[in-house]
């Protein structure tokens, strides 16, 4: 972090440092960040990893077709995509796909599409 960047923030951070709120928040913004910067490197270095397997011997060969194929050029990235995995459940939560009041919402729209239809006879 830069100087100003570093004071700019403490000067911010001292109006808010017994606010739990800010903490928990700055907290979930820093697991966010560590969680794309994660990605980021994750992308990068399996693309690497495939661009090179399927180069590997380029100057005398040529391209290999059959790395395509092969289970080593993407184990690494498997494995890794598995911790990436724990990773964003870690950051997001098990309510990833389904929020909290994901449950209440859809009974609402149920509960107001059956008034729509019971209405629409009358």
């Amino acid at each position: 972090m830069g100087r100003f960047r570093r004071r700019m923030y403490e000067e911010y951070a001292q109006g808010f440092s017994s606010d739990e709120g800010y903490n928990n928040a700055y907290k979930k913004v820093k697991r966010l960040k560590g969680f794309y910067s994660h990605l980021r490197v994750y992308i990068i270095v399996n693309l690497i990893i495939i661009v090179a397997n399927i180069n590997k011997d380029i100057f005398t060969e040529g391209i290999h077709a059959s790395a395509l194929s092969d289970w080593r050029t993407y184990s690494t990235a498997f494995f890794w995509g598995i911790g990436l995995a724990a990773h964003a459940l870690s950051v997001f939560g098990r309510d990833l796909f389904f929020s909290s009041d994901w449950e209440q919402k859809k009974i609402q729209k149920y509960m107001e599409k059956e008034a729509a239809n019971t209405n629409k006879w009358e």
